[in-house]
């Protein structure tokens, strides 16, 4: 089969592989209809991710059918249409029972698809604990409704969820990438007094226009004085940062109230630092870490209720064969690039 594989540092490659066949009997064989790329996979491929190994397929996107499974797979069967968490997790540890399922302690635990272990820039992917990684597409539901479910889409999720925000809040999100879009689309169902969402790209902002009206809008150079003037008390209530860069690390901190949440969401390149003197008496509470993907039936039924609508940002579409070219036109956004699908 076809499989994109992570060669060295800056070398991704097609090449041919083995199918891959079951190895425990919690496996499952997913047949993969509809994948995507990443911003995590362009890290790979820059050398940030140390866990990453050398040979492996790439891509923790994905959605397929269900080929074949372990005899102690329970939840999904050959045939059904099924959603690939980004994560994966044995459901039994002290972490996996706290719903902290990034923190899996299985050799195979967190995000290991794609990163250790073969993932689904391929034809077919091997994924371990299938009761636990994969869930079933409703009827009615697309694969590229239910195509970023497993990753952005529950990280926007989990994000939402833990930054606890309220009817009474104005929640400004840092980004308006991929993962930002998908974290704006949850805490819109969190239905706060007001969001603001932060982006210098002009293109991405005026998709936020286009796409959310009701969506207030500001480039990084503004954001501090802005928020300012929109929120009732001195900064945002609640400051997502899903941008992942220096400047939007700093201005998360800066830009939010005294005593109020920053939750972290992005993956950065270079570690970044708290100046805890400047920060004296702001009173903040951070969230950070990995996206804990444990809501992804939730998150399915919502999209079946068409309360969430991803669709949007499928902006390209490219066969596996194409990959390189696809590629290059997310890594250096080009031709409006948000996201794009990839057909085996």
């Amino acid at each position: 089969m076809l499989a994109y594989t992570y060669a060295e540092k800056e070398k991704f490659e097609l090449r041919e592989k083995s199918k891959p066949e079951l190895v425990n009997e919690g496996d499952a064989i997913v047949r993969v209809t509809l994948s995507s790329i990443c911003t995590s996979d362009l890290h790979i491929k820059h050398g940030s991710v140390p866990r990453a190994v050398p040979g492996i397929t790439v891509g923790h996107e994905m959605v397929g059918i269900v080929e074949k499974t372990g005899k102690d797979v329970e939840k999904v069967q050959p045939g059904d249409r099924v959603t690939v968490n980004v994560e994966t997790f044995c459901g039994k540890c002290f972490f996996c029972q706290k719903g902290y399922v990034n923190n899996c302690t299985d050799r195979d635990g967190g995000w290991a698809l794609g990163c250790r272990i073969d993932g689904g820039q391929a034809e077919y992917v091997r994924v371990p604990f299938a009761d636990q990684g994969l869930n079933k597409i409703p009827e009615g539901v697309t694969d590229e409704e239910a195509l970023f479910v497993g990753d952005i889409l529950a990280t926007g999720f989990w994000a939402a969820r833990i930054s606890e925000i309220s009817s009474e809040d104005t929640v400004l999100i840092l980004g308006a990438g991929p993962t930002g879009i998908c974290t704006l689309l949850c805490v819109m169902l969190k239905k706060p007094a007001k969001i603001i969402v932060c982006e210098k790209d002009p293109m991405r902002i005026q998709f936020i226009k286009d796409h959310y009206p009701q969506v207030l809008t500001v480039t990084p150079d503004r954001a501090e004085e802005f928020v300012k003037t929109e929120c009732p008390r001195r900064g945002a209530d609640r400051v997502l940062e899903v941008a992942g860069a220096k400047e939007t690390f700093e201005l998360a901190w800066r830009c939010a109230r005294p005593n109020g949440i920053v939750t972290v969401v992005a993956l950065y390149e270079e570690p970044q630092t708290l100046p805890l003197p400047d920060m004296y008496g702001k009173n903040l509470t951070f969230k950070t870490g990995g996206v804990d993907g444990c809501d992804c039936e939730e998150i399915l039924e919502l999209i079946r209720q068409k309360k969430i609508d991803t669709t949007p940002l499928i902006t390209h579409r490219f066969s596996l064969r194409d990959i390189e070219k696809a590629y290059d036109i997310f890594e250096n956004k080009k031709e409006n690039v948000i996201k794009i699908a990839v057909t085996p």
